[in-house]
């Protein structure tokens, strides 16, 4: 949500600042982070996303995984979801009511509370009473950065049974390089976690006698899944095949 005059960035930023939830170009990956460390469920913050000027993200914990939606400033008027609003405390308002949003997904989330982009911190850190090198020669190539890539999805999917080949419907939840299903959104454990450094392909399916289909391939195993939607299959093999590729990255 561009909270700013068209007459200039400059002129948006100043606006924007005056929120104590705005975290400017915090990336989605960090967002994530810090919502699923730090937040709670139904609490959101607003980042400027790559779609330009005026065009924003707002992430929001839901549960175990993070969402992401877009909020956009055009003519003066600032959108998101459904709703239209022609002043920056008109949007601010709205967040204050608590909305409640609902995604592709099924999934009902309670904005409940904003992250704010400053946060007390102590001002203690820890002495070093050892520090010596294990390797010797290396030198800055040998520095290669890296983490789990969090990109987090949850939903319900319908899956095949191994054995018995009838279809039930499981509450799935992705997050770092496990996909996990649940008896149902309720349920603390998880029938089966899904390793994805294991998986081989996922891809749409048509074999079975059903629409929105899709299978992943492990060794021991190929998963069939259904989404309710088309758009919803095609999120779920975007994001899982962008884990893969994340994974194969760093090899």
């Amino acid at each position: 949500m561009s909270f700013y005059s068209d007459t200039s960035t400059e002129d948006m930023s100043e606006e924007l600042e005056t929120l104590g939830w705005y975290h400017y170009d915090l990336s989605r990956h960090t967002a994530e982070a810090l919502l699923l460390s730090n937040g709670t469920d139904g609490s959101y913050l607003l980042r400027n996303s790559n779609g330009g000027v005026g065009c924003f993200a707002l992430s929001v914990r839901a549960k175990d995984s993070v969402k992401h939606f877009h909020v956009t400033r055009r003519d003066n008027i600032y959108v998101f979801g459904f709703n239209q609003f022609s002043t920056l405390q008109d949007f601010v308002n709205h967040f204050a009511n608590q909305p409640l949003l609902g995604s592709d997904t099924g999934t009902l989330i309670v904005l409940k509370c904003a992250y704010p982009v400053h946060v007390e911190e102590p001002s203690i850190y820890e002495s070093v009473r050892v520090h010596t090198a294990i390797q010797t020669g290396r030198t800055q190539n040998d520095l290669v950065p890296n983490a789990p890539s969090l990109g987090t999805k949850e939903g319900y999917l319908v899956k095949q049974g191994a054995f018995v080949k009838s279809w039930k419907q499981r509450w799935f939840t992705l997050n770092r390089y496990e996909l996990k299903y649940f008896r149902d959104k309720m349920c603390e454990e998880p029938i089966r976690t899904l390793d994805l450094k294991a998986c081989s392909a996922v891809q749409f399916d048509y074999t079975q006698d059903r629409v929105n289909c899709f299978c992943m391939v492990f060794p021991e195993r190929t998963y069939y899944l259904c989404a309710k939607t088309g758009v919803e299959a095609d999120e779920w093999i975007k994001i899982l095949r962008w884990k893969l590729s994340q994974m194969r990255k760093g090899r």
